[in-house]
């Protein structure tokens, strides 16, 4: 008997069947605590059935685990981790547009990085951001004397991205006060993300902004 061909990730149908659920777990995990989202209350807020929901995702840890995934992967094209030429936007740049795509994204990041601190997405934000300083600092080391760096690779990175971690997450929960290029700024004054802050503090060539 000839089967029927699974439809391709692509099909507008399955983007949007893939969003449904997405949106229906986020908002449930706005209003109750993640133990408690069943795939049935998932199924019955995007208007679908548990099969169809089963045809997408094992259960609700692959669905978080998928999720993750493509936020990390959103952030990663964001940041142009691993890409060549690495350099064709500063720093500070690449701090503004991840800024402002989680302003733009603010519903999602609110819930699993500012209410709930979803461990799965929270571990591989600040596995993300660990990369990204480790980058940095290995970079800014190469033209720098050894008599300059005084704190150890390890902490200045657990600091690092636990720092801009804790300012985005502050930054949400108190609903954005501070535009993106605002907050930008700030972090690139306070943290070894940015190539305009030395270690001695000053920093080179940062646009002055307004909040």
């Amino acid at each position: 008997m000839h089967m029927p061909t699974k439809p391709s990730i692509t099909d507008p149908r399955v983007v949007r069947t893939r969003q449904l659920i997405r949106d229906a777990f986020i908002d449930l995990l706005q209003e109750i605590e993640l133990e408690k989202i069943t795939v049935n209350r998932i199924a019955e807020r995007a208007t679908i059935n548990r099969v169809t929901f089963y045809l997408h995702y094992k259960d609700i840890p692959d669905l978080m685990e998928k999720m993750a995934d493509e936020m990390v992967h959103n952030l990663r094209m964001i940041l142009q981790i691993e890409e060549s030429p690495p350099q064709l936007r500063s720093s500070w740049e690449k701090l503004v547009e991840l800024l402002e795509h989680i302003a733009e994204h603010a519903n999602f990041y609110k819930v699993v990085l500012a209410s709930k601190r979803v461990p799965a997405f929270t571990e591989r934000l600040q596995k993300l951001l660990s990369d990204v300083i480790t980058s940095r600092l290995e970079q800014r080391k190469v033209f720098m004397p050894s008599s300059a760096v005084s704190v150890p690779m390890d902490i200045a990175i657990w600091h690092g991205s636990s720092a801009v971690i804790g300012t985005i997450v502050c930054w949400l929960r108190n609903d954005m006060p501070y535009t993106p290029q605002y907050l930008a700024k700030q972090l690139s004054l306070l943290t070894p993300y940015s190539e305009h802050a030395d270690l001695s503090g000053s920093t080179k060539n940062s646009p002055t902004l307004n909040p």
